[in-house]
């Protein structure tokens, strides 16, 4: 496990960093981001992707399952003076925000989601008119897209792929490293919840959300932060080879709304 899953306020740091330089301005090329505008992060988690788009002065709120994510959320925004409001609850309970946001961001959540289609009929009720969705998850089939990070055996943390075994010998491989029966729980989880980009993009045709822009990474944006390696594309022929893509995608981007 890499010491950014245990100090969440240099996680937040590191996603706060990312989001400024990488997600903002992508957001910025389809919707202008004014005191006016609306923001809403699903699984904000910590914060941190929220915080270049609260310092421009947006009525930004994050909504996250877990309680103590939250907490630490509200306390680091307490000390940087800045408003926002954040939510320990199921955005889909939450009647009074439908037809609310401007932009809604979806960061590494998808991937986690088992009934993705049934996620994405419900987060149509919560985008305003003109509204945008910005998602962003790994590929699947990538050297780390099974979040094999979160493992506490650095070699295990280490080993790309491994998350490509067949489930039987996955479980063998973590027990053997004496993983603990959580992070083996929510490593298992994430083999059945996987998000290929060909799952991704059948399932917004389906929801019938359009498609404005994608963004296959190479080197992931975060990789900047975490290991200082320049973000790089996906060169363009692979990137439209299907399935074949997923091996080299480190990072996916979209943005998508809704037809009408």
């Amino acid at each position: 496990m890499q010491e950014r899953h245990q100090n969440r306020n240099l996680y937040f740091k590191e996603l706060a960093k990312s989001s400024r330089k990488y997600f903002l301005p992508y957001v910025l090329l389809y919707k202008p981001i004014t005191k006016q505008t609306k923001i809403l992060e699903i699984g904000c988690g910590d914060g941190g992707n929220l915080l270049p788009f609260a310092e421009l002065g947006c009525s930004a709120v994050g909504v996250d399952l877990s309680e103590g994510k939250i907490e630490n959320a509200r306390a680091i925004y307490a000390r940087k003076k800045i408003d926002i409001q954040l939510i320990a609850d199921d955005i889909f309970k939450i009647k009074e925000f439908e037809q609310t946001f401007d932009v809604i961001l979806v960061h590494d959540v998808i991937e986690h989601i088992h009934d993705k289609r049934q996620f994405v009929n419900n987060l149509r009720r919560y985008i305003a008119p003109d509204g945008i969705v910005f998602f962003r998850f790994p590929a699947w089939q990538m050297p780390f897209g099974g979040h094999q990070q979160i493992c506490r055996s650095k070699l295990l943390s280490n080993l790309p792929y491994c998350h490509l075994l067949p489930k039987s010998l996955y479980r063998k491989l973590l027990k053997a490293f004496h993983e603990d029966e959580g992070t083996i729980h929510e490593l298992l989880d994430i083999q059945c919840t996987q998000t290929p980009i060909e799952l991704f993009e059948k399932v917004m045709k389906e929801g019938n959300f359009e498609i404005l822009n994608r963004r296959y990474y190479f080197i992931n944006p975060h990789y900047e932060t975490k290991f200082g390696l320049k973000p790089r594309l996906l060169f363009k022929p692979l990137a439209k080879i299907p399935y074949l893509r997923n091996f080299f995608t480190t990072s996916c981007f979209y943005i998508v709304r809704p037809r009408s």
